[in-house]
């Protein structure tokens, strides 16, 4: 199934639920009200805002859905300043052209209209002109803000006026000899083909105006010879309506429960309700929305903690190889679940995933991620980390979610729900932090290192420590933080520590760096036991060190960077856990 007919059919569901908007309109923030007589003159200007809102958000009204993106558009019966009113807060340069697009297109949609509402209006846009929008009616506050309409002292708006909304919808319906007619690829019935399609809103950094997920308007994508129009990517009126509400309900910030942020990706999840219902859909909705994004938020953990120990037993099961049904009987096998990733393109927007199987089967893949990931004790705690949490903790610099490679989020997202092996450039980029300086002891890069090496190679990195393990890599890590607790034991706090110094070259040419580093040991050992610590360094190193080649390797790939990694931070969680000698338990650990 394409993505396309998937959301034809999820506007079905909504329908039912009572939840679908009427064709042509679509949910939008709207300011103010602009109150309008017969005779087009301004009464009043309003602000529609929720009173009770501190941060005077815009409200959410169900208007004629706009076709612009980053074109010259007007809406129809509402608008921002800029094409409203003729004014907006910057200096942008096609204003005027703007402005005259929503007079031209109002008397296109109302000059044969004989209706009292659609009068005041046309006399409002033939008597304004910008030069009006001046106190004490209008402020600077209201420049770029967007405004309805309202006649006199009437409760509805213009756009919620019966005979204006039919003018719209037949708008829409056009099926006059020189709409475009064939048959529509989604639903294979022949009819009048959609000329634009709509504008698909809440995709994260993409225009504020919204974005197209298919559009056509150079020759360069043109196929068969057809114009660059809706005939290269047939779909009906109908259709392309109803996948846009489908789709923007899905990506509604604020109020939907199925979207979730992967690096650049706004991804949008939901379960096929035809088979199983419209209770099964949600369930499992609602599983995967806490399975792939657990909440950071305190507040909410303690709200939802039954629900999040219900989730956490099923995850453990399914990792001991038992059936979805047994852990989880309120989740229903064989539901058809649809996973879909959008990132920003200009006005166009990118398909960066679209996954489509059962929902055990995403399950169990979630499943098998934590798994990947795991290790002892946990970096993160308690709660397992997003996807979103652990890409920023590990790739981005500074750590900043803006700055996680936008490439690699898809990537990484992909081989979670496919099952297949982890880009090695997540591999590359968490090692990469690491030699740029990110502390190796918090462990959020040793998990990610372990995840990728252990789905792409034989030889497996273990969840806790295990001080017989066959990699010289893993254990050059440990002796590498053997020799950092050293220099504590011998000087306590310094500025720069060996790890500090000398990690990235550790980790990747140990031959270089272990041999004056061995050598050092012996003034830290020494300076240790003159203030009565560190009699377990010279056990633990010598334990280590019968455990390597006598030659150090010159240069290590980078799947054994992962493993040295690994390492590193097992021993650093073992002595921080439980300390070697009496003397030592007070010493403390350097973090």
């Amino acid at each position: 199934m394409t993505i396309l007919q998937a959301l034809n059919a999820h506007y079905e569901r909504i329908e039912r639920r009572g939840e679908a908007l009427e064709p042509g309109f679509t949910r939008e923030n709207v300011s103010y009200e602009i109150v309008i007589d017969e005779t087009g003159h301004v009464l009043a200007v309003n602000d529609i805002r929720p009173s009770h809102d501190k941060r005077k958000r815009p409200t959410k009204m169900v208007v004629p859905r706009p076709k612009r993106t980053s074109n010259v558009q007007s809406n129809f019966l509402w608008d921002k300043t800029a094409y409203a009113f003729g004014v907006d807060g910057g200096k942008s340069k096609r204003l005027d052209s703007e402005h005259a697009a929503f007079r031209r297109c109002h008397h296109e949609m109302l000059d044969h209209v004989d209706e009292p509402h659609a009068k005041a209006l046309l006399a409002f846009v033939d008597r304004w002109s910008p030069d009006m929008f001046t106190s004490p009616l209008f402020s600077e506050e209201m420049k770029d803000a967007s405004f309805v309409f309202r006649l006199g002292d009437e409760r509805q708006h213009l756009h919620d006026v019966p005979e204006l909304r039919r003018v719209w919808k037949h708008s829409l319906s056009d099926t006059s000899s020189d709409a475009p007619v064939g048959m529509c690829l989604v639903s294979g019935k022949l009819g009048p083909l959609e000329r634009g399609h709509p504008v698909i809103k809440g995709v994260d950094d993409a225009q504020t105006a919204g974005a197209y997920l298919v559009s056509v308007n150079a020759d360069a994508y043109t196929s068969y010879g057809n114009p660059p129009d809706s005939r290269t990517a047939s779909t009906s009126v109908d259709v392309a309506t109803r996948y846009g509400s489908a789709l923007n309900a899905l990506l509604e910030r604020g109020t939907s429960r199925n979207r979730i942020r992967i690096g650049d990706a706004t991804v949008v999840f939901w379960a096929d309700a035809s088979q199983f219902g419209e209770e099964a859909a949600a369930r499992a909705e609602d599983w995967f929305f806490e399975a792939a994004d657990p909440s950071s938020d305190e507040e909410a953990a303690k709200e939802e903690k039954a629900a999040r120990a219900k989730l956490h037993d099923a995850l453990k099961a399914i990792a001991q190889g038992k059936a979805l049904a047994a852990p989880a009987p309120d989740l229903q096998k064989g539901l058809r679940f649809h996973i879909l990733g959008l990132a920003p393109n200009a006005a166009r927007l990118a398909v960066r995933l679209w996954a489509v199987d059962d929902f055990s089967v995403f399950a169990e893949r979630l499943t098998k991620h934590y798994e990947a990931i795991a290790l002892d004790p946990p970096p993160w705690g308690g709660r397992a980390p997003s996807v979103q949490r652990l890409l920023v903790r590990t790739c981005a610099v500074q750590e900043k979610f803006e700055n996680i490679p936008p490439l690699l989020a898809g990537e990484t997202l992909r081989a979670i729900l496919t099952g297949a092996p982890y880009p090695r450039t997540l591999l590359s980029a968490a090692l990469g932090r690491l030699r740029a300086g990110d502390d190796p002891s918090r462990g959020w890069h040793a998990a990610v290192a372990k995840a990728v090496v252990n789905r792409t190679e034989k030889e497996q990195i273990p969840v806790s420590l295990d001080p017989n393990h066959p990699s010289s890599a893993y254990q050059l890590g440990r002796l590498f933080r053997v020799l950092e607790d050293a220099q504590y034991a011998a000087l306590g706090a310094v500025n720069a520590t060996i790890g500090d110094r000398y990690y990235a070259a550790a980790s990747s040419t140990p031959a270089r760096v272990f041999g004056p580093l061995l050598r050092g040991l012996r003034t830290h050992v020494a300076d240790a036991r003159k203030r009565r610590k560190g009699l377990w360094i010279e056990p633990r190193v010598a334990e280590i060190m019968a455990r390597l080649p006598a030659e150090l390797p010159r240069t290590l790939r980078l799947e054994d960077q992962a493993r040295f990694a690994v390492g590193y931070y097992h021993e650093r969680a073992a002595r921080f856990a439980k300390h070697d000698d009496a003397e030592d338990k007070n010493e403390g650990q350097p973090q």
